[in-house]
């Protein structure tokens, strides 16, 4: 299980972009379960929509995004070590219901493809019921040097 420190230690996400609360590997370096518990107070609900709160869509796929990179980059491994990941496409992606204020999402991910370059599926879900859904693609690269 990785808490909050644990994925702040393994991506470079930060408030209001971190979108995933915890993160539950189920198998390694395949499948994971992230959690984001979505409050009224989220930055985004602001101008999406004042009247009507939604939780963007591109939202949801980054929080799939980011509980894959978390599984991923989490261990020490010599493979992952040093490594960021950069979104590079989405395929398929579907939203199927609105996500609202005082939902807690549930981040299905599992990794179709592992190298440099990577590919995983993901699968939001609010209490059961698929949400949204798509296919994404990534970059393994280098950290930038904090020196640079």
């Amino acid at each position: 299980m990785l808490d909050i420190a644990a994925i702040r230690k393994a991506i470079p996400h930060r408030y209001p972009f971190l979108l995933v609360d915890k993160v539950e590997v189920t198998e390694e370096d395949k499948k994971a379960v992230g959690t984001k518990c979505v409050t009224v107070n989220e930055p985004f609900f602001a101008g999406h929509f004042p009247e009507q709160p939604i939780m963007p869509g591109v939202l949801i796929i980054e929080a799939l995004a980011q509980t894959a990179c978390a599984m991923l980059l989490s261990k020490a491994s010599p493979q992952h070590a040093g490594k960021i990941a950069y979104f590079m496409g989405i395929d398929e992606a579907k939203f199927r219901a609105p996500v609202l204020p005082g939902s807690v999402l549930k981040l299905h991910v599992e990794v179709l493809r592992l190298g440099r370059v990577g590919k995983f599926r993901g699968e939001a879900y609010v209490e059961g019921k698929l949400v949204a859904e798509g296919e994404m693609s990534f970059a393994l690269v280098n950290k930038p040097r904090e020196d640079a």
